[in-house]
């Protein structure tokens, strides 16, 4: 464990977490709502820090990034915990499991050990990717000023649900984000996700005015977040306020591998045609479908 890099203390030995935008108010002996945060004697420390729950070389088009080092391959990271918890969730196991079991497993790692990994794999960039970095941003950001010395890229795939703190704190050694945005209703964060529309909104403009490089996914879900009206509102969102050049994935969502939504079904094919066709006729440049093999859009 290590002190965490964002908090503030306050009375009675509480502290307020900065890392996220839920701003957790924590008192002595327990957690912020990602699980991996816990105030002990009127600090804050970060129980993950160190303990990798995953590391593999992925090909960086998993994460998905199609504009950034294409045809690349990525050293991906991660430790458990999230500050999200949605029902959609394909890795849930990880994501949520220091809520579900009270643990926080993970292999210690040091961040020289995945510099080390990446150069030895002569691999040009370090993802940040599987659960959600900004819980594991102690670790990441000790990686990231290692990997920026020896000209290693540094990607956070993420939810985007960020504090300002936590942007200002890591966007200097951030070259890369996919961020999920995962609907444009605060309903539908506030229900399925446990979180809210805005910070994501914001984050996404920091990170493009930063001239950080973005793209952008948006799991098709059948009967939440499949509405023409809402593919019509990101697609707008990108293209006024990030820019036409930002890439926009639309993926179909499978019910079976999701966290609390098996009862749904794979999205339709012709559902994933419709949200290709509403981001083309916004004037996105780029489009693309994931999650389906060999689908035809033109």
């Amino acid at each position: 464990m290590k002190s965490a890099y964002l908090y503030k203390k306050l009375e009675n030995q509480k502290v307020q977490c900065q890392n996220c935008a839920h701003y957790c108010t924590i008192s002595p002996g327990k957690r912020g709502v990602c699980g991996v945060r816990e105030s002990q004697n009127g600090k804050l420390l970060a129980l993950n820090y160190g303990k990798i729950i995953a590391l593999h070389i992925d090909p960086i088009e998993k994460k998905p990034l199609y504009h950034f080092l294409p045809g690349t391959y990525s050293l991906s990271i991660a430790t458990v915990g999230c500050n999200f918890k949605c029902k959609s969730c394909q890795n849930w196991d990880i994501s949520q499991a220091p809520q579900l079991t009270g643990q926080v497993g993970g292999e210690e790692i040091s961040p020289e050990e995945i510099v080390r990994t990446t150069l030895k794999n002569n691999l040009p960039s370090i993802s940040y990717t599987y659960t959600e970095p900004a819980v594991f941003s102690e670790f990441a950001l000790d990686t990231m000023k290692l990997a920026r010395k020896e000209g290693i890229k540094n990607i956070w795939v993420t939810n985007g649900f960020w504090s300002k703190e936590l942007f200002d704190l890591v966007s200097p050694y951030l070259d890369a984000a996919n961020v999920d945005l995962k609907s444009f209703t605060d309903e539908f964060y506030i229900k399925y996700c446990s979180g809210r529309l805005q910070p994501v909104l914001d984050t996404l403009k920091r990170l493009k005015k930063k001239k950080i490089w973005v793209e952008i996914t948006t799991l098709v879900i059948p009967t939440l977040n499949d509405k023409e009206e809402n593919f019509k509102n990101i697609a707008n969102f990108i293209k006024k306020e990030l820019g036409p050049e930002v890439p926009w994935h639309v993926t179909q969502f499978s019910g079976a591998i999701s966290w609390q939504l098996q009862s749904l079904p794979n999205t339709p094919l012709e559902t994933l045609k419709k949200a290709y066709k509403i981001g083309k006729e916004a004037g996105l440049k780029y489009v693309h479908i994931g999650n389906v093999f060999g689908l035809n859009t033109e």
